[in-house]
C-alpha cells in the first residue's frame, strides 16, 4: 500500500462504529513500598502510597477502538455494587456510552486487585463469579445490543470472551442472527466454554492454547501444518469465513476457504504481553471494516500487537506509531 492509501485507510477507520460484547472488569491497583517483613507471617508488608483503577477485560478492546479514532459501544453486565459504580465513572471519564451496560443484583463486578510493592506485583486477588448471567440479565443485554445496532449504524461487532459469564450461547446465536440481517461483520476472541457456539460469522481469532483446547487436540506450537489442518476443519465445521490463529513467536496463521497464509512474527523487544490480544482483535476488526482483506488486516493487527508488547502494563495502541510503521508492513 502507498503512503496515500494508508492515510485513506486510517481516515476510514475513524468513521467506524464498533459494538463490543464481553466480560468487563475493574483493574484495581494498590501501589507502595516494601521495607520489612510482617511479624505475623513470613510475608512482605506493603506501605501504600497510592491507588488507581482502570477498565479491563473487554473494556480494553473499547479503549483500543477509541485510541484508533473509531467509536466503541461497550455491552456487558456488571454488578450493582461499589465497583460497578466505579466502572461507570471510568466509562464517563473516557466519554464512553454506558447504554450497553446492564447492572446485576445477583453478581459482583469482576475486579482484579493487584498489590504492587517496590515496582513488583506482590499479590493479585480476584473478586468474581464465572457462571452465566441469568435469563433476565441476558434478555436485558440483548435488548440493549439490539437498540444500539438499530440506532447507531454499527460497522462491526466484536465478541471479547474472558469466560466470566456475560456471553451465553443464546446471546451469541441471537446477535449473529441480528448481524446477518444487518450485514455487519462479526469477529470473536474466544475462550473454551463458548468455543463451538461461535458459528456462521466473519472471523474467529483463537490463540494456540484456545484452538488446542477448543478442538481437543494434542499438537505442538510451531507445527504449522497441524495447526492449519485444525483451523481448516474448524472453519468448515462452524461455517466461518476466516480463522486466524495467533502463535506468539511463531507469528500468525490465517485460514480462509481457498487460501492459507502464515505470517512470521515481527521481532520485538517484549516488555509485557498483557492486553496484546485485545489490541490485535481491535485493529483486525477495524481493518476489515475499513475494507482490507483478511491477510492485510492480520498483518496490521500483528504489527499492533507487537507494538503494545513493547510497553509495560496494559495500554491501548499508539495510533501515530502504528500508522508510521504500517508503511513498511502493508507493501
Amino acid at each position: 500500500m502507498t503512503k496515500k492509501a494508508i492515510e485513506k485507510l486510517f481516515a476510514n477507520i475513524e468513521n467506524k462504529n464498533v459494538l463490543i460484547i464481553g466480560d468487563v472488569m475493574v483493574d484495581a491497583y494498590l501501589i507502595g513500598s516494601v521495607d520489612r517483613i510482617s511479624p505475623e507471617a513470613p510475608v512482605p508488608v506493603v506501605s501504600v502510597e497510592g491507588r488507581n483503577s482502570k477498565m479491563g477485560g473487554a473494556a480494553n478492546v473499547a479503549l483500543n477502538i477509541m485510541a484508533l479514532g473509531a467509536t466503541p459501544y461497550l455491552c456487558s453486565v456488571i454488578g450493582s455494587d461499589v465497583r460497578g459504580d466505579e466502572f461507570i465513572e471510568l466509562l464517563s471519564k473516557r466519554k464512553m456510552s454506558n447504554k450497553g451496560i446492564v447492572r446485576s443484583k445477583s453478581r459482583p463486578t469482576t475486579t482484579k486487585f493487584r498489590v504492587i510493592g517496590n515496582n513488583v506485583q506482590m499479590l493479585r486477588v480476584d473478586e468474581e463469579v464465572v457462571y452465566f448471567i441469568n435469563r433476565h440479565e441476558e434478555k436485558d443485554l440483548l435488548n440493549r445490543i439490539t437498540k444500539i445496532v438499530e440506532s447507531e449504524s454499527i460497522d462491526a461487532i466484536i465478541f471479547e470472551d474472558y469466560d466470566k459469564g456475560s456471553i451465553t450461547p443464546n446471546l451469541i446465536k441471537s446477535v449473529i442472527k441480528l448481524a446477518k440481517k444487518k450485514k455487519i461483520i462479526v469477529t470473536v476472541d474466544p475462550k473454551k466454554r463458548n468455543f463451538n457456539s461461535f458459528t456462521n460469522l466473519t472471523l474467529l481469532k483463537p490463540n494456540f492454547k484456545e484452538i488446542k483446547e477448543g478442538c481437543d487436540l494434542e499438537i505442538e506450537n510451531g507445527n504449522i501444518p497441524a495447526i492449519r489442518d485444525a483451523a481448516m476443519q474448524l472453519l468448515r465445521k462452524n461455517n466461518l469465513e476466516t480463522v486466524m490463529v495467533t502463535l506468539s513467536e511463531h507469528g500468525i496463521l490465517i485460514c480462509e476457504r481457498n487460501l492459507q497464509t502464515h505470517i512470521p512474527a515481527i521481532v520485538r523487544n517484549i516488555a509485557d504481553v498483557s492486553g496484546a490480544g485485545d489490541t490485535v482483535i481491535s485493529v483486525l476488526t477495524l481493518a476489515l471494516a475499513a475494507g482490507l482483506n483478511a491477510v492485510e488486516a492480520a498483518k496490521l493487527s500483528n504489527l499492533a500487537g507487537g507494538l503494545v508488547c513493547e510497553e509495560v502494563g496494559v495500554s491501548p495502541i499508539d495510533k501515530k506509531k502504528l500508522k508510521s510503521e504500517s508503511e513498511n508492513i502493508l507493501k
